[in-house]
Formats: C-alpha cells, sequence, structure tokens
C-alpha cells in the first residue's frame, strides 16, 4: 500500500469514468481520491488571465490553445496545490483515462520510499522503447527507475514531490503550453524527472476520446507545422544545453 495520497482528475460529467478509476484502485488495493476537474469557461475572467497569457502561448506554442487543455492545466495544478496545502512529501497525480496494471502499487511504494529533496518528478507512464539516459532497479521483480534523454510527453500518472509541485507553481503561472508540453521543457525550471519502466499504468480505450473538448481540429496550417518544427529545435537544443545538469540515477536515489 502506498503511504502517499493518490488522486484522479475527473469531470463531475464523467461518472463513468469516475466509476471505473474506483474500481480500479480498489482492485489493486490503493486508496484514491477523486479531484474535479477544471472546466475552463467556468472560471470568471480575472481567474482565467491570470493562469493563461495568450502572448506567451503564442511564443512558446505552435497553435493556440484550447479551453480543454487550458482547464487541464488547470485541473494539475489543483492538485499541485492541494499536496503543497498538506502534510505529504508526493502526490499521486492520474487523468482518468487510464488503465491501472498490476505492478503500481510496487512502484508507487519504491518511488515513495526515494531519498527526500532529491527528485521532483516520476512518469508513471512512458513509451515502449524508452530512450534512456540511465537506469537502476527500482522495485522487484523488473521495474527501474530511470531518466530520459527526452522527457517524453504525457502528464496522464505521475509522482510529483512539494518540491516538484512548488516549481511548477512558481514557474508555470501564467502558462502558454499545454502541461505535459510543460513538462518536457524541465530545463526551464529545473525540474528533476524520472520515469518508471516499463510503465505501471497505460492508455485506456477512453482517450482516444476526450471529455473536455470533442471538437475534431482541423489540420496543421504551414505557419504552425513550421512553429512546431521550432518548438521542437528549442526542445533538442535545451535537452542538449543542460544535458550535465540533468538528473542522473544513482545507487542512492
Amino acid at each position: 500500500m502506498s503511504n502517499i495520497p493518490i488522486v484522479y482528475i475527473n469531470l463531475a460529467k464523467d461518472i463513468e469514468r469516475h466509476q471505473r478509476m474506483q474500481a480500479q484502485f480498489s482492485r489493486l488495493g490503493l486508496e484514491a481520491t477523486r479531484l474535479p476537474a477544471v472546466w475552463w469557461s467556468d472560471l470568471p475572467d480575472e481567474v482565467q488571465a491570470r493562469h493563461f497569457n495568450p502572448a506567451l502561448n503564442s511564443h512558446q506554442y505552435f497553435k493556440p490553445m484550447g479551453n480543454g487543455e487550458k482547464g487541464c492545466y488547470c485541473s494539475h495544478m489543483t492538485a499541485w496545490r492541494q499536496l503543497l496545502d498538506g502534510n505529504a512529501a508526493a502526490m499521486a497525480v492520474f487523468e482518468d483515462d487510464v488503465r491501472l496494471l498490476p505492478a503500481l502499487p510496487q512502484a508507487l511504494q519504491a518511488v515513495a520510499a526515494l531519498p527526500a529533496g532529491s527528485w521532483d518528478m516520476v512518469k508513471l507512464f512512458g513509451r515502449a522503447q524508452e530512450k534512456v539516459a540511465s537506469r537502476r532497479p527500482l522495485a522487484e521483480p523488473s521495474l527501474e527507475l530511470i531518466t530520459y534523454r527526452r522527457v517524453p510527453s504525457f502528464a496522464t500518472g505521475y509522482v510529483v514531490s512539494r518540491s516538484g509541485a512548488r516549481k511548477m507553481l512558481a514557474s508555470r503561472q501564467p502558462f502558454g503550453r499545454p502541461v505535459d508540453v510543460d513538462m518536457r521543457f524541465w530545463f526551464e525550471n529545473g525540474m528533476r524527472v524520472f520515469g518508471v519502466h516499463p510503465s505501471v499504468i497505460a492508455l485506456d480505450d477512453t482517450s482516444e476520446v476526450s471529455s473536455i473538448w470533442q471538437v475534431k481540429e482541423p489540420p496543421a496550417s504551414l505557419m504552425q507545422r513550421l512553429r512546431k518544427f521550432r518548438m521542437k529545435l528549442q526542445l533538442t537544443w535545451g535537452n542538449a544545453r543542460h544535458r550535465a545538469s540533468a538528473p542522473h540515477v544513482s545507487e542512492t536515489l
């Protein structure tokens, strides 16, 4: 049993997803709390302005963020604030479109036992063939704690420490990119991001259909494709420039 709080982000209208997540946690012997998701259009204008900056969005990202992406970011920020408002050393945060795998309890227990102050975030989901920079055993029988050559996307499941929550809240208000993209730019705020390999969660079938934004986006314009290419170059350059300061797995971590 994990000794860190577990929350999952869920809209009030998504009762089926809420029930499915609770059933999954129960089967694994884990206690989890529903964290009400933020519906962006319900926020007052002054709150929206405090959280999101259109000029920053235009500078950092290749296209305007949708209301669903903005609300998703605010939902994750709510989890980080909840962690800092309490006394726990870390918190596990999930979105409600994931499938929990049997090794999740062991992974959470092992992450909770990592030395305090030595990490900011541990991602629980990644690619099958992850680009690993360093690794060490994390939990039996075959889970590893890894660092990345390039931090992967997805904010669908992770453990964040108090220091990680502070860094994200201090540096991402206002925000201009989706939350999972901002996590990839770890070098901007000194985030020490690790991962569990292989993944201990998977994307559920419901991940193909968002309950937050359901309008199919038009194909990217030429300008958006060029801006996306520029963003990828910035990510590649930032990783290369700050490689020496990137976190590294050692036997003491």
